[in-house]
This record gives C-alpha cells, sequence and structure tokens, in this order.
C-alpha cells in the first residue's frame, strides 16, 4: 500500500481517536468521515435543487 506521512494537531489526534472504534486505523477512521462527507454533500445538493429547480411531475412528461 503507498503511504504519506500528514501533519495533525494533537488536538485533532485525540478527536480521531475518539470518532474511532478499537482496531481502527487512522486510515480507516478518515476514510469513514470521507463517505459521510461525500453522503452530506450529495444530500445537500438534492435539497438546493429541490429548493431551486422546478420539478414536473412523471405523469405530467
Amino acid at each position: 500500500m503507498n503511504q504519506t506521512t500528514i501533519q495533525i494537531s494533537k488536538d485533532t489526534r485525540e478527536k480521531l481517536k475518539i470518532i474511532g472504534r478499537k482496531g481502527q486505523t487512522y486510515d480507516e477512521i478518515i476514510e469513514n468521515l470521507i463517505e459521510i462527507a461525500k453522503k452530506d454533500i450529495f444530500f445537500a445538493e438534492l435539497d438546493r435543487i429541490a429548493d431551486t429547480e422546478e420539478f414536473v411531475p412523471l405523469d405530467k412528461l
């Protein structure tokens, strides 16, 4: 596996420990956070579209 080192504060490291489960690596914790963020972005985009776009019911197409 290709690996790199990233610099984070001790405070951030402690927060990652709280979020993670026993036995999880920091890489796994960060991957989970990325997946959560991607879902959050997706649903925020759906909300934006619902608020700003005009929808046509399928039976009207």
